[in-house]
């Protein structure tokens, strides 16, 4: 079973070093895209952002754990347009 399959919504996201990133809205097109209440401040704010899934280390309980720290995590982010 792959760590992507147990992904639901509602998950929270995490680096491998534990700091939260998001919560999952939902996965599509092999992307995590994030809820837009994490979704930033300023010229971000109201965008959903994605993570792309082949940064999940694994899922345990109701975490989504990269294989990347946070702070390395959010510069792969991708950002989508909000509606």
């Amino acid at each position: 079973m792959s760590a992507t399959s147990g992904i639901r919504e509602h998950m929270e996201v995490i680096g491998a070093d534990g700091v939260h990133i998001g919560t999952v809205d939902k996965v599509e097109n092999g992307r995590i895209k994030l809820t837009r209440k994490d979704s930033g401040e300023g010229s971000h704010r109201g965008h959903h952002h994605y993570i792309s899934t082949a940064l999940v280390a694994e899922t345990e309980g109701n975490k989504v754990r990269l294989s990347a720290n946070a702070d390395v995590a959010v510069t792969f982010e991708e950002e989508g347009k909000s509606g």
